[in-house]
């Protein structure tokens, strides 16, 4: 006999608050009061002097997270958002060229493309790792295409070794969006590392955060200067370092104080134990959901971790009679905490369906007049359909999730399927 449903006044599977998630301990609050203590709590200046580089934690964070990344240059920010505009700005984007972008992405990955004038261009992306399509960028490539913007959604990477085979075909550069995936493993590199360009989020809800704040990753040196001049300033000190090329060297504030700093090298230490964290999590649901008929879990290649920032489920809305919004409120009924129906489309959002975006003009996409942009729904078929219909998100980087936790969730969704299986 099924129990009666929380949403038909049933008792709720999950009766109580799950505890919020937070890993900030005494050494980063240690680090924070140390900052304060000292007075000097942005060490930066707008101009060519060694603090144009930061303060002293800002560059120990930035050596810390080079070395545990293996990368040759991170760039420390206020935000990823800033630190996607710094990339974008330091590729020599033109007004009027396109960037290939996933629509599953937090708005910021497609908005920092607009800010340097250049256009959205929306690929597909692909169902089991919700990550763009490779084979549908190479669709999207046209004489103007200058970039491809991926993004390592939920906690793990894309298809990193085919789309830069993708890159150096056509000439392109790949910058990695691994906002939601710092220390997951693609064929035995860290996510956001194998690319032109690539860079985390360390804002609240992160893996590791700073309250605020991101950080850039590159190999190349001379994209690695563009970036920290675009984030402090360029255009007030290009002359004084004579420095050559003046293409967008349109700068900014972006600059990460030192208290940000201070607590990102402690949450840097912990990364290791965080992800496994997380992990732990995700491994016994999934054991548990596989027990759980008409929802299934995608699965994870071999050659790639998972560091689950979020945890996706598919809902097999044929075995079922319900519909995903009924699902989801009878979910939500039971008392299961950080669900989502559906993730995003942005090519949806009024800005792309209008086209207006500076003004009210039409610009940027103005700057090519004779290219007919389509962002209707229909023109993204896999991103909508999961969008719309069968995908669940647990965000289970909000809470700790015990053991019983996870349990009452579970026994949340099996109650609620087994009512609409036998319904």
């Amino acid at each position: 006999m099924i129990e009666q449903l929380a949403i038909h006044s049933g008792p709720k599977a999950v009766d109580y608050d799950l505890t919020p998630y937070n890993h900030i301990g005494e050494e980063e609050a240690a680090a924070a009061v140390d900052v304060i203590r000292s007075g000097n709590l942005s060490g930066y200046v707008g101009s060519w002097e060694p603090a144009f580089y930061g303060g002293p934690r800002v560059q120990e964070f930035e050596k810390d997270w080079a070395a545990k990344f293996e990368v040759k240059h991170a760039i420390a920010v206020n935000s990823w958002t800033s630190g996607l505009l710094c990339a974008i700005g330091s590729v020599g984007i033109e007004p009027g060229d396109e960037i290939i972008v996933s629509p599953w992405t937090m708005s910021a990955s497609a908005t920092a493309i607009l800010h340097w004038n250049a256009i959205p261009v929306f690929a597909d992306i692909s169902d089991s790792d919700f990550c763009l399509d490779p084979e549908d960028v190479k669709r999207k490539i046209s004489p103007r295409t200058r970039a491809i913007l991926a993004v390592d959604i939920f906690g793990q990477s894309c298809k990193v070794e085919l789309l830069m085979q993708i890159a150096e075909e056509f000439g392109l550069f790949l910058i990695l969006d691994s906002a939601q995936s710092p220390g997951a493993v693609r064929n035995g590199k860290l996510a956001g590392t194998q690319a032109h360009i690539g860079g985390f989020s360390l804002n609240h809800h992160k893996h590791i955060h700073t309250g605020e704040g991101g950080m850039i990753v590159t190999e190349d040196d001379l994209l690695a200067e563009k970036m920290r001049l675009i984030r402090n300033h360029a255009e007030a000190v290009v002359a004084t370092r004579d420095w050559k090329d003046l293409s967008n060297m349109v700068g900014f504030n972006f600059r990460m104080g030192e208290i940000e700093a201070a607590i990102g090298i402690e949450q840097l230490k912990k990364l290791p134990s965080l992800v496994a964290n997380r992990q732990e999590v995700a491994k016994k649901l999934a054991v548990g959901f596989k027990d759980i008929p008409a929802i299934s879990v995608p699965e994870t290649s071999l050659s790639n971790s998972h560091v689950y920032y979020m945890f996706p489920l598919l809902l097999d809305l044929k075995s079922i009679r319900a519909s995903r919004t009924e699902v989801f409120d009878a979910l939500v009924a039971e008392g299961v905490q950080g669900l989502t129906a559906g993730y995003t489309n942005l090519h949806l959002l009024p800005m792309y369906q209008k086209m207006i975006a500076f003004g009210t003009k039409g610009f940027p996409w103005i700057l090519n007049p004779e290219i007919a942009y389509d962002y209707r729904l229909g023109t993204l078929p896999v991103a909508e359909s999961l969008h719309r219909e069968t995908l669940l998100l647990l965000e289970i980087c909000q809470y700790e999730y015990s053991t019983l936790d996870i349990e009452n969730t579970l026994n949340a969704f099996r109650k609620v399927l087994g009512y609409f299986l036998k319904k």
